[in-house]
C-alpha cells in the first residue's frame, strides 16, 4: 500500500476506540456513553489535518466494526488512512475513560491488540514523508513493536522524525521504560517529553537537566504543564502556557506536538512554534473531546502575532 504522494506528516501508532460517559458522571454510575476514537498518533494527525496540512496515519486495526468505524471516523478529518492494515483475527483494542473530581482515570484493554502485532515490516517500503511522528507509546506495546521503532530510528531514513516520550505507566514500569525512551529518544530529531514524565524516568527536575539527559536531538521540547514549554535547539525559547479552564487535560499534549510540528513545518520561528502548540493544548483542554473545531486562521494569526505582554495576559475559559 501507498500513501498519497506529497505527504508532509506520516503519524504511526495504535489508535483505539474509546468509550466515555456522554455525562460527566463515572462509569460505574453512567448509563449512557460515547463511542469515538482515541490515539496519540492519530489525535496528532487530525489536528494537523486540521491546520491544513497533507498527513497519513498509519496502524494495524482488527477486521472488526470498531476498527472499520474508527478508520472511517479519521479518514473523514481529512487524514490518510491508506496506509493502515488490518489483521484478520487480533481485535481492536478499546479504553475506556473514568471521570471523577479528582480527575479522569483511563482504564485500556490493548493486550493482544491487532495493532501490537506491528514489527519491523511493517509499511517497509511505503514511501517517504517530510516528517514522520512516533511515540514511546509503540515499543511497550509487544517486543514487534519495540522493534518497529527501532527500525524506524535506528534505520536508514530520509523523513525527520517526531518522537513524544509520551510514558504510560500502565504498559510499563519507569525502571523498564526509562532506559529504553531514553535511547529511543536519542535517535530522533525532534523530541517532545513533559518534565513531569522526565521527572519520573531520569530523576529530571528542570528543563536544563531534560536537556542533560537527552543531547542527542536536534530540538527538544520540554512542557511543564501550566507553566511554560522550552525549546532547546538552534532557536531556544521559553514561552508561558496561557492561563485555561481546565475541563478535560486527556489528549492536550497531542494537542501542543501537532501545534508546534505545523510551525516547523512552516518554517516558523520557534517562539510561533510553542505559541501554536500552547494554543491547540489549551483549545484541547476545554473539552473532553480528543478532537474539537479550532479556532479561524484569522483568530489564531492574531494569537500567535501579539505582543508578550499581551500573550501572558491570555485567558481561555475563565482563570485556572
Amino acid at each position: 500500500m501507498t500513501a498519497r504522494a506529497g505527504l508532509e506528516v506520516l503519524c504511526l501508532g495504535e489508535t483505539m476506540s474509546l468509550i466515555a460517559p456522554a455525562e460527566s458522571v463515572g462509569l460505574e454510575t453512567a448509563t449512557s456513553f460515547t463511542l469515538t476514537t482515541g490515539g496519540a498518533e492519530s489525535n496528532v494527525a487530525v489536528h494537523l489535518a486540521a491546520l491544513g496540512h497533507r498527513v497519513a496515519w498509519a496502524g494495524r486495526v482488527g477486521a472488526d466494526p470498531l476498527g472499520r468505524r474508527l478508520v472511517a471516523t479519521i479518514g473523514a478529518a481529512g487524514v490518510d488512512t491508506s496506509l493502515v492494515e488490518t489483521h484478520p483475527t487480533a481485535p481492536t483494542g478499546v479504553y475506556f475513560k473514568d471521570p471523577a473530581p479528582g480527575g479522569t482515570t483511563v482504564y485500556y484493554y490493548r493486550a493482544g491488540s491487532a495493532a501490537s502485532t506491528m514489527d519491523e515490516w511493517f509499511l517497509d517500503g511505503a514511501g517517504d514523508a517530510e516528517l514522520l511522528h512516533i511515540s514511546g507509546i509503540t515499543p511497550a506495546l509487544s517486543p514487534g513493536c519495540d522493534r518497529l521503532i527501532t527500525h524506524l530510528l535506528a534505520g536508514p531514513r530520509r523523513s525527520r522524525i517526531s518522537f513524544d516520550v509520551n510514558y504510560r505507566p500502565a504498559l510499563w514500569s519507569a525502571g523498564a521504560a526509562g532506559p529504553r525512551l531514553r535511547e529511543l529518544a536519542q535517535l530522533a530529531d525532534i523530541v517532545f517529553v513533559g518534565l513531569d514524565e522526565a521527572g519520573t524516568l531520569w530523576g529530571a527536575k528542570t528543563a536544563d537537566d531534560v536537556r542533560a539527559v537527552l543531547d542527542g536531538p536536534a530540538t527538544l521540547v520540554v512542557k511543564d504543564a501550566a507553566n511554560d514549554a522550552t525549546a532547546f535547539g538552534a532557536q531556544p525559547a521559553v514561552v508561558t502556557a496561557p492561563e485555561v479552564r481546565v475541563v478535560e487535560p486527556v489528549g492536550a499534549g497531542d494537542a501542543f506536538a501537532a501545534g508546534y510540528l505545523s510551525g516547523v513545518l512552516r518554517g516558523e520561528s520557534a517562539v510561533r512554534c510553542l505559541r501554536l502548540g500552547h494554543l491547540l493544548a489549551a483549545h484541547s483542554l476545554l473539552s473532553t473531546e480528543d478532537h474539537t473545531p479550532l479556532p479561524t486562521a484569522d483568530v489564531l494569526a492574531g494569537w500567535l502575532d501579539c505582543d508578550e505582554s499581551t500573550w501572558n495576559a491570555l485567558r481561555f475559559g475563565g482563570s485556572r
